[in-house]
């Protein structure tokens, strides 16, 4: 008996874990506010080098607002300390979403105890924190499991809503690839042994609550770049603005170290400095969302910059269900025949195919309610003679594979129709699976199978297509199916009949000539290429190996995830580098707000041509830079925790979109925004 102490449902959205939050949420608001504070400790700041110098800047001014009280200077200070605090509440805020996601998952770990099996058969009650790796458990209906594993006997219906959101229980069987369950799912029906596959405080929930956190997120390469690139501007403008002092000296002047922080702050780019976290822990959050977790954040950015796609067939690209579509008769029957015999053949064909097969005969020649008198059975499809149909007394009826009824027919005798082998290539040609039809030894025709393609799914390729990306059909159809779908969906490449060799030779090829490699996979078969892939999403409900190979696990099991996943790591590196875009073409309004101001005393009336913004006095002008210098990080939170809107497009053109927007943008609006607070300041007479 499992006694369970907490328990959680899906939310009412049925996102499961991946509850959608609005931007600003009440509870994460109030606690981003209070980490904001916490954040000022510098073992914290030193990890952001651009906002580590801002603080101590905001320090060494307070320490000047106290030696040399001023309006001014007291107002420098306060608007300095406000940027690191607005940079603080941008990183907490974005962490926020994911504690709250951590929170969820933390309910999820329900105090259970585990009915652990001994050597000799008999059952102990264990609490399940004690479990190791490689004990056996047993679950019945309503326990639930108390850890990851592998179910290594008996076959049970369970529910993960409680991780998916997907309301519908599903089939864990031993002996497959559905085998793998998680710890706090819930067992409905029937008597399974669970071999416990994760150690303790490694299960698939711990790493997922570590993952959603972000606090403890390992900054990806390109981040880091990115976070030395700025340490670097930032160290070159220390210099930059301490020689400023010689400078005025010579001038018979003297420049306050106030302002000379203050134009620091203004010069080194202090926006995407204080929003590069935020962005970077948000591409997570939004993965999150769409039920995806990424066990790196290096996953996420490959799937950004990935330019080969391997997509399964089935499932992905077509809707998996083979669905009946047509009778062909050959020479001397009808149509209707075809499909008065095929019928009879699928009466107990309980699969999609057969019910398709019965429900197309009605609707072409309204065939309905079929009685079978007299001595009759039934004949299942065996992977051996690749057959199925009935017998009616003497009366044989079958459908099949063409070999295998052309050889059943001729080992009885019959002969085969001479327009039989056109017929069957005509509809492997177009990308159908051909059925032939026979009554007894009298061939009538055959049935075409057709995989359907998923609506829309080539214009998505089409959008592939325009940013870069290759996309590559992989299936275990022959090659003539797997050309008509491969053409029809609209993808670029195919691999048909593939092997687990075949898709891992693939990977290393595209690899060798240096693009980045995206797949899915959900068996064992498939850990090896998972592991390869740049990107290997597995499906959660996949095998253990398949999800400890990928990088990431898609929790709705669903195919097409990946193309989602593309999008979003394609958003993330956009956001990046819109921002940094208009973090650094800030600058240069600052520069004409404040460099005219800082040598007024002795050029003034030279450098009047250099303020072109008609800026009230020095100290506004300053004053002004620093307020706005603080404000656009808030203005800007929203967009790193949303994300630039994506839109499909080739690097050239997203390149040219980034540049016209943020960068000509990040000139302009500064010129209005900063111009705007001094007017303000002069309304208001503090200048």
């Amino acid at each position: 008996m499992t006694t369970v102490i907490n328990e959680t449902t899906p939310d009412a959205s049925g996102h499961g874990v991946a509850q959608a939050r609005g931007l600003f949420d009440g509870p994460i608001l109030r606690q981003a506010l209070k980490d904001s504070f916490t954040k000022l400790d510098p073992r914290v700041q030193v990890k952001n080098p651009v906002m580590f110098v801002v603080l101590v800047g905001s320090i060494i001014a307070l320490f000047e607002a106290f030696a040399h009280p001023g309006t001014f200077t007291w107002s420098i200070t306060v608007w300095l300390l406000l940027t690191v605090l607005f940079a603080n509440f941008a990183e907490a805020m974005a962490e926020g979403r994911g504690k709250a996601q951590a929170e969820t998952l933390r309910k999820m770990r329900s105090e259970t105890e585990a009915r652990r099996l001994l050597p000799d058969g008999s059952e102990e009650l264990v609490p399940a924190a004690e479990l190791s790796k490689g004990d056996l458990v047993v679950c019945e209906a309503n326990d639930v499991i108390p850890s990851d594993g592998e179910i290594i006997e008996g076959i049970a219906s369970v529910d993960e809503s409680a991780i998916t959101g997907e309301s519908a229980p599903v089939i864990r069987e031993s002996g497959g690839d559905r085998s793998a369950v998680t710890g706090g799912t819930k067992v409905l029906s029937d008597r399974i042994v669970v071999r416990i596959t994760a150690e303790r405080g490694h299960t698939f929930i711990d790493r997922m609550i570590t993952l959603v956190e972000g606090a403890n997120r390992q900054k990806t390469p390109n981040e880091i770049a990115l976070t030395i690139l700025l340490a670097v501007l930032t160290i070159v403008f220390i210099p930059v603005v301490v020689t400023l002092v010689p400078f005025a000296n010579f001038a018979h002047g003297s420049v306050s170290v106030v302002v000379l922080i203050a134009l620091l702050v203004c010069l080194i780019p202090t926006t995407i400095g204080a929003l590069l976290s935020a962005i970077g822990i948000a591409g997570m959050d939004r993965l999150v969302q769409r039920n995806v977790l990424a066990m790196s954040g290096r996953a996420v950015e490959a799937a950004g910059d990935v330019q080969v796609l391997l997509l399964d067939k089935t499932g992905t690209i077509t809707l998996g269900n083979r669905m009946a579509s047509h009778f062909y008769p050959v020479s001397g029957h009808s149509e209707q025949e075809v499909a008065d015999v095929a019928q009879l053949a699928s009466l107990a064909d309980e699969t999609p195919e057969g019910r398709s097969i019965v429900v197309l005969a009605k609707e072409l020649f309204d065939i309905r309610e079929r009685h079978l008198e007299g001595d009759h059975a039934f004949v299942p499809f065996t992977a051996t003679t690749r057959m199925s149909g009935l017998d009616m007394g003497p009366r044989q009826i079958r459908k099949g594979a063409g070999d295998s009824v052309k050889r059943w027919v001729t080992e009885q005798g019959g002969t085969v129709p001479s327009d039989l082998d056109a017929i069957v290539e005509r509809v492997s040609r177009e990308g159908s699976t051909p059925l032939v039809v026979v009554d007894g030894v009298d061939i009538l025709g055959v049935i075409e199978l057709k995989d359907v393609v998923k609506q829309g799914i080539r214009e998505k390729f089409e959008e592939m297509r325009q940013m870069g990306i290759r996309t590559v059909m992989i299936t275990g159809d022959n090659p003539l199916t797997a050309a008509a779908i491969a053409q029809e969906a609209g993808v670029d490449d195919f691999l048909a009949e593939a092997t687990p060799e075949a898709k891992m030779a693939l990977i290393k090829k595209e690899q060798e000539g240096g693009k980045l490699v995206a797949m899915t996979g959900d068996g064992t078969n498939d850990a090896p290429a998972l592991a390869q892939a740049d990107v290997g999403v597995a499906m959660n409900t996949g095998t253990t190996a398949a999800k400890e190979a990928g990088n990431m696990v898609d929790l709705d099991s669903n195919p097409t995830k990946l193309l989602d996943i593309v999008e979003i790591g394609k958003q993330l590196l956009i956001t990046r580098g819109s921002l940094t875009t208009f973090s650094i073409a800030n600058d240069i309004a600052k520069y004409f707000a404040i460099i005219p101001a800082l040598f007024a005393f002795a050029y003034g009336d030279h450098l009047q041509a250099l303020n072109v913004m008609k800026l009230h006095s020095p100290q506004s002008a300053v004053l002004s830079a620093v307020i706005f210098n603080a404000l656009v990080i808030v203005a800007l939170i929203p967009l790193a925790l949303r994300g630039v809107k994506f839109r499909a497009a080739n690097s050239t053109a997203i390149l040219r979109r980034n540049v016209l927007i943020y960068g000509v943008g990040g000139i302009i609006v500064p010129f209005v925004f900063i111009k705007l607070i001094d007017l303000i300041l002069v309304a208001l007479h503090a200048y």
